[in-house]
């Protein structure tokens, strides 16, 4: 008798009945069992974008030992047709949210999952390798958008240093930066996100003193104050911006903010 036979033992309407303990227990391991090959091709099937097979079917069965758990033949007494869903969702919601190195956008991933559906069908009708804005059209996206999501795939399993390029490892090939330069780089974004929280006057005191160089005096010409005036608010300016980017960097500079405040 098949394990998708409506009078399958584990799919009885007796299942239904069954208590939460041992003879449940024991409907849902056989379940499990008896549709490990479903979900395996499933998982399989997946796999073909190239992902890793053993990861696609970890997770379609855990899906599957999710869906024995939740089914209740009450309600339908096919199983399959209960899990088929639930290990679908349980593999694309992975897929979406878990084989990337590096996360794109939602939208970008959502159009890379339709780029991998519409290429195989153009592919057959056209007889050819779609073009760019072949697939495209046939999407109803930009043209830059497919290929920004076409080159997402990198994402995926980006190559390994250690690949050779040439007679050397792509390690070698990449220019060697001091750690005083990402450092740098972290307080110029840091600064910059900073920055966008001042008011245009802020940022008009700032630019006129550190940009243009003018003297105090003279900004206080400029923007009817004071020299104290002036001399107080960039003070308390400089301060705002010190203690918004040690916020976003705790563990940096822990003394010098302390020493600010």
């Amino acid at each position: 008798m098949s394990a998708t036979d409506p009078t399958h033992d584990a799919c009885s309407p007796a299942a239904g009945k069954a208590p939460r303990g041992a003879l449940r227990a024991a409907l849902e391991e056989q379940m499990v069992l008896d549709h490990l090959p479903l979900a395996d091709a499933m998982a399989r099937k997946y796999s073909r974008g190239g992902h890793d097979v053993e990861d696609m079917v970890q997770v379609a069965r855990m899906a599957l030992v999710k869906a024995a758990r939740r089914f209740d033949p009450a309600v339908n007494p096919h199983f399959d047709a209960y899990a088929r869903p639930t290990i679908s969702g349980e593999i694309k919601r992975y897929l979406r949210d878990a084989v990337w190195m590096v996360q794109p956008p939602r939208g970008i991933q959502d159009l890379h999952t339709g780029i991998s559906r519409a290429h195989p069908v153009l592919c057959q009708s056209l007889g050819r390798e779609p073009t760019l804005d072949e697939l495209a059209g046939h999407l109803g996206e930009e043209p830059s958008l497919v290929a920004e999501a076409i080159t997402s795939l990198n994402s995926l399993q980006p190559d390994s240093l250690d690949v050779l390029c040439g007679d050397l490892p792509t390690e070698d090939h990449v220019p060697a930066v001091d750690a005083e330069v990402f450092g740098a780089l972290d307080d110029e974004l840091s600064l910059a996100q900073a920055l966008r929280t001042l008011d245009p006057v802020e940022k008009r005191l700032l630019h006129l003193r550190f940009f243009e160089e003018q003297s105090q005096q003279s900004i206080g010409e400029e923007l009817q104050m004071s020299q104290v005036q002036v001399s107080r608010a960039l003070a308390r300016i400089l301060v705002r911006l010190q203690r918004q980017m040690l916020n976003r960097f705790p563990g940096r500079g822990a003394a010098s903010g302390r020493s600010a405040a």
